[in-house]
């Protein structure tokens, strides 16, 4: 299964739309990828929710520009999208991923650790967030 930790950050802050909407998704992806889905929930319920209009600027939000570091050292920059949206090779990565479960609500300098299906563990340090380009 698998499972997420966030070392010692703060607790996460989201903007109403996009609490309301991942919710929404991920209580629909509980008959197709439970584990998944109940992680995305446990964060969303734990997240505190403010009007969009107050998240803080810098803080991982759906359609934001993420470059983060791996616990390889690799670095990468994605743009966290809804599942419809995701195309690995364009960088759009599906917030119904491990990674994208695990960046959401993040800020520059924070860390995650989490285990994939087989166990293994992986960190990423998100080095810079971009805000969604308007459409």
């Amino acid at each position: 299964m698998t499972e997420i930790r966030r070392d010692l950050t703060p607790p996460l802050t989201l903007g109403k739309a996009d609490h309301a909407k991942l919710y929404a998704l991920g209580e629909a992806g509980l008959d197709r990828n439970p584990d998944l889905a109940e992680i995305l929930l446990t964060e969303l319920d734990r997240a505190k929710v403010v009007s969009d209009a107050k998240l803080p600027d810098g803080v991982v939000r759906m359609g934001s520009r993420v470059t983060y570091e791996t616990n390889s050292g690799q670095e990468q920059t994605v743009t966290l999208v809804y599942p419809a949206d995701a195309d690995i090779e364009a960088g759009r990565i599906s917030v119904m991923t491990p990674i994208g479960v695990a960046l959401i609500g993040l800020k520059a300098g924070q860390s995650i650790t989490w285990h994939d299906r087989a166990d293994k563990r992986h960190k990423l340090t998100v080095i810079k967030v971009e805000a969604p380009v308007a459409a």
